[in-house]
């Protein structure tokens, strides 16, 4: 373990650092060159200047400058967007300058809707990441670039699977069961959320390395321009681009790394399950091992004969945790082309990736293409931009059964049988008809046979691209056009093959197992045009910023399943089958949605100190009839400079001081169906066809549909301050905010007869959300050979349903045990999805009473109205911290997270911590049980107990990277960095489950995050 320095002892360290600098007295000149620290890019315009002088210089169009200098000077480096670098220097030297970009900084241009603005121009809540921020290591999803990074958006990964997607939520989720994931924009188009039949994580088609900036919009100021789809925040994604007369540059990354699983579940060992099995139930310890007969033939346990005389009994010992997960590895490739041709910028990459998953048969391949054109024309007066991508990605998906059964699986028995019956994997067996023996049906499933007898592949192809025009008219060049037309389409197929002799997909009539085919195609194109007016006027010290424009965008997807048995036999030689092949479900589902949109936008400027921004949109959608279907969402801010006040003007530790106030609001028409609101017909399956004569016909059966649906609308109310002191070495903002949602969308029960189904989308109530967000960076170090930047960012959020139809509550939140059994609530005055349970009783020695409840309505009974809301999933604090630290070739990256006042619902536990789960009569058949057994002793199941509510707070280190970068090699055409990568480091939690962080606070079968271990190798020529 590593010890804490003192402060004394940090303070000795910095002081050293800060004595490294040799002065070599010279006389002459210093020639240099400044560089982007992030891709090598020389930076022509760059200032250079003598430090307390007016000698200076700007480095030419190769980012070169020569500038006569005194012994001993100090440089000033300077560029717009980047963090400005002070370096000593002598006449006779040759410098290299890379400045760090500061996409984070004040100073920055960051990209908004339909344009850009400065950051010390914006008005909004906006906050931009740049690559050299990013999370390092193997990472997949473009989402987990940013993890921790930003104050108010929490991340992380839903699933430990390889490709899997991500939860995304921006100053919590505004609403109940319509989309709460934020607006994704690529290069100007905004992206389908909606992945199709296959696709793991709709995002995975970006390749991150090709990704240059992160801008997320979060306040309604900022994100009222996207109107409907903005309810939950914007994140625009720019991917990078060449420059104009950049030469050539040739980038290659390879990564490898190796996962872990960093712990599993604590279940009884062979020795002692045996132990508490016959303790408990001795007159079934002939359920324990695999009993044989004197010719080595298996007598299953259910059919053992009174006098054993002759048969052996015997004990295995199967950790099935370990057979099901594996140490697996995985690789990364990326190259890029980057230059610039006849004054053409153009970029083109090509990216592969192949990701084993620590599950066994779990994989992950996708390649991407990637290319863009970036023109100028008429003296920059037209501008293009040209952005395509294709990405080929293959899953392969492993049984997720396999993990709950491998925590229930009997460890006495084998994980393969002595008769080949069922492919050759041991199975619970019982009698079956006509003196058949057959799999046990309800008995836990052999998670190995689950995994091997589960061929689940599929494909997913998408495109996407779009083509801009960007033109400032020569005849009035105070107006520019913009045309921006895009496309995102997606063709997905896949099977999921199972035989018919797998015993957990056993049929011996019929024919069992499973030739699964389904295929979708999903259809997304954008036209969007605005025109965009931008004037000076000195006279009156004000600057004018006036947008307005269309916006048309339409969506399709297409759904074909068929989903098949497979015959009980079929004859070698004549092909004949016994049993009935089985049509069980087939159908084609069609969707199509249109929005139409009008935005306009005025950005004012009086004396650069006071900014007004006032925006309106009016979306129309066809998810809703022709009288709700259009609604408008209007948004104001106001910005103030203060530090530009006379007041404050002469204080030089004030660089930048801006108060924000902002009001908007934005909608929510993403309910998930296209029709609902519409009465409409469908095919029923083969469980619903009607008989005519010999003929069964398949019928049309109405659907329930609600024609009063409307938008959802979310208003926010924004107070922000933006700060930046001692010349940018310490910025950050603040920002306190209330978030309103009405008419809540969500699908719920319906009174029975009052519709023609069970449930309905409805609008049903309200949703308020609010909270603070700090946000601080600070440049510790920035010298020529050493820098180091720490930032921290926290986020306090407080989320309640404020109304709902009719005061009812709404069950929600499925867990593993018994059959429809529910653990949360939605109920006015709680937060969502809090959990709906028993108040538990404990003895004088602190341990739960089994089946002892708080009678907490007072009248003699433990009945569901002794139920209370007791803690939710969504934590009421988020920290993200980061630090980058460069000493001379060398870098040091962390980057973690931590989530405070978050509870998990360990169904882990509550389905399999009961002394009652080892014998199973209604099999009959023996299951395991997880350790922590010992701290409740409980024989039944307590499922709604809220001793399984378990208070689940953690800090995560998410990356831990050290790189080193040789520089110069090949007369300068060359340049490698070499790196290495824990991700997942370690989790510091009270939690008893294996991950305090598992999706909606429900603790059950889920895929464990894996520790990576991560070599990178980067060519840049």
């Amino acid at each position: 373990m590593l010890k804490k320095l003192s402060t004394k002892a940090w303070m000795l360290v910095l002081l050293i650092f800060f004595g490294f600098q040799v002065a070599f007295a010279q006389t002459g000149s210093v020639t240099g060159t400044v560089t982007d620290a992030g891709d090598g890019t020389t930076l022509p315009g760059a200032s250079v200047v003598v430090k307390g002088t007016t000698n200076g210089t700007v480095t030419d169009i190769d980012g070169n400058f020569t500038l006569s200098i005194p012994s001993n000077s100090v440089l000033e480096i300077s560029f717009v967007g980047y963090i400005p670098q002070d370096i000593p220097a002598n006449p006779g030297e040759k410098l290299t300058i890379a400045l760090q970009p500061g996409a984070m900084m004040l100073e920055g241009a960051i990209v908004i809707g339909y344009g850009t603005v400065k950051k010390k121009d914006a008005t909004g809540a906006v906050t931009a990441i740049s690559a050299n921020d990013f999370n390092k290591g193997a990472i997949t999803s473009p989402a987990s670039l940013i993890a921790g990074k930003i104050a108010g958006v929490q991340i992380s990964s839903n699933s430990g699977a390889p490709g899997s997607s991500s939860k995304i939520r921006i100053r919590g989720g505004s609403s109940l069961n319509a989309n709460n994931d934020p607006l994704f924009i690529i290069d100007g188009v905004p992206i389908s959320n909606e992945g199709g039949s296959g696709s793991r994580n709709p995002l995975n088609s970006i390749n991150p390395n090709d990704i240059e900036t992160f801008t997320v919009l979060k306040d309604a100021s900022a994100t009222a321009i996207y109107g409907s789809r903005a309810s939950n925040g914007v994140i625009i994604i720019t991917t990078k681009k060449g420059k104009a007369g950049a030469p050539l540059r040739l980038d290659y990354q390879a990564k490898f790394s190796l996962y872990q699983v960093p712990n599993t579940v604590g279940v009884l060992s062979s020795s002692e399950y045996q132990a508490v099995f016959n303790e408990k139930f001795p007159q079934h310890s002939h359920f324990l091992g695999v009993w044989y007969d004197a010719n080595g033939n298996e007598i299953p346990a259910a059919l053992l004969p009174a006098d054993r005389t002759g048969l052996t009994q015997k004990m295995y010992d199967t950790d099935w945790q370990d057979e099901i997960y594996r140490n697996s590895f995985g690789m990364d490739h990326a190259l890029s082309a980057t230059g610039s041709w006849k004054m053409i910028p153009y970029r083109l990459s090509l990216g592969y990736t192949d990701q084993n998953g620590v599950v066994e048969t779990s994989n992950f391949k996708r390649t991407t293409l990637s290319a863009s054109l970036n023109p100028t024309f008429f003296d920059d007066h037209l501008k293009l931009n040209v952005n395509a991508t294709g990405s080929f990605i293959k899953n392969k998906f492993a049984n997720g059964g396999a993990i709950g059964s491998a925590i229930q699986m009997d460890p006495t028995k084998p994980v393969n049988n002595t008769n080949g019956r069922y492919g050759g994997y041991w199975a619970w067996q019982i009698a079956g008809d006509n003196n058949t023996i057959v799999p046990t049906p309800l008995a836990t499933k052999n998670p190995v046979a689950l995994l091997n007898q589960n061929d689940d592949q599929s494909n997913v192809n998408r495109f996407y691209g779009n083509f801009q025009a960007d033109y400032k008219l020569h005849f009035f060049p105070d107006l520019k056009a913009n045309l921006n037309l895009g496309i995102d389409h997606s063709k997905n197929d896949g099977t999921v093959i199972r035989p018919n002799y797998a015993s957990w997909a056993y049929n011996a009539v019929q024919g069992g197992g499973a030739d699964n085919k389904y295929d979708s195609k999903n259809e997304n194109e954008l036209i969007d045009f605005y025109l965009n007016y931008t004037k000076e006027v000195k006279s009156i010290e004000s600057n004018f910023d006036v947008m307005g424009g269309y916006s048309w965008q339409h969506f399709y997807n297409e759904n074909t399943w068929n989903n098949n048995n497979v015959p009980v036999f079929i004859d070698p030689v004549t092909g004949d089958s016994t049993g009935q092949e089985l049509v069980n479900n087939s159908g084609v589902n069609k969707g199509e949605l249109y929005l139409v949109s009008f935005f306009g936008r005025l950005n004012y400027q009086f004396k650069d100190r006071y900014l007004l921004t006032a925006t309106v949109r009016q979306d129309g959608t066809s998810r809703f009839s022709p009288d709700n279907r259009w609604g408008i969402f209007p948004s104001v801010s106001l910005g103030w400079k203060i530090n530009e006040e006379a007041f404050l003007k002469d204080v030089d530790v004030i660089s930048e001081l801006k108060l924000r106030l902002s009001w908007g609001e934005t909608g929510q028409q993403d309910v998930g169906g296209y029709y609902d609101y519409m009465g409409r017909y469908v095919y029923g399956n083969q469980y619903a066809m009607y008989p005519f004569g010999n003929t069964y016909y398949t019928t049309l059966r109405p659907e329930g549909y609600n024609e009063n649906l409307k938008w959802e609308t979310t208003t926010t109310l924004n107070v922000g301050v933006d700060y930046s002191l001692f010349d940018g070495r310490l910025h950050g903002s603040v920002d306190i905010y209330k978030r309103e949602t009405k008419d809540l969308l969500s699908w719920v029960p319906e009174t029975a007869g009052a519709n023609l189904t069970n449930y309905i989308n409805k609008n049903i109530g309200n949703l308020e959300n609010k909270g603070i967000e700090f946000a601080v960076n600070g440049i510790i170090i920035s010298k020529e050979d050493m820098f180091w930047e720490l930032g921290t960012n926290i986020t306090i959020n407080k989320n309640e349903i404020t109304k709902l139809y009719d005061g009812v509550s709404i069950a929600t939140g499925g867990i593993s045990g018994g059959v429809g059994n529910t653990i949360q609530e939605n109920a006015v005055g709680y937060s969502t999805n809090t959990f709906y349970v028993y108040e538990q009783v404990y003895d004088e020695s602190g341990n739960p009473i089994e089946g002892l409840y708080v009678d907490r309505n007072g009248d003699g009974d433990i009945t569901p109205d002794d139920k209370y809301y007791y803690k939710d999933p969504t934590a009421d604090l988020f920290l993200g911290v980061s630090s980058t630290f460069n000493y001379q070739n060398w870098t040091l990256f962390l980057s973690g997270r931590a989530d405070f006042g978050n509870y998990v619902y360990n169904n882990v536990e509550s389905s399999n911590a009961w002394y009652d789960q080892m014998y199973r009569s209604e099999g009959p058949y023996a299951s395991n049980i997880v350790s922590s057994i010992s701290n409740t002793s409980f024989d039944n199941t307590q499922y709604f107990s809220d001793y399984y509510v378990q208070e689940a707070s953690f800090f995560r280190m998410d990356d831990i990277t050290v790189s080193y970068d040789f520089n110069g090699l090949l007369n300068d055409k060359l340049d490698i960095t070499l790196s290495a990568t824990c991700n997942n480091a370690f989790v510091i939690t009270n939690y008893e489950g294996i991950d305090p962080e598992v999706p909606n606070g429900i603790d059950n079968n889920f895929y464990p995050r894996s520790r990576i271990w991560v070599f990178g190798l980067n060519l840049k020529f």
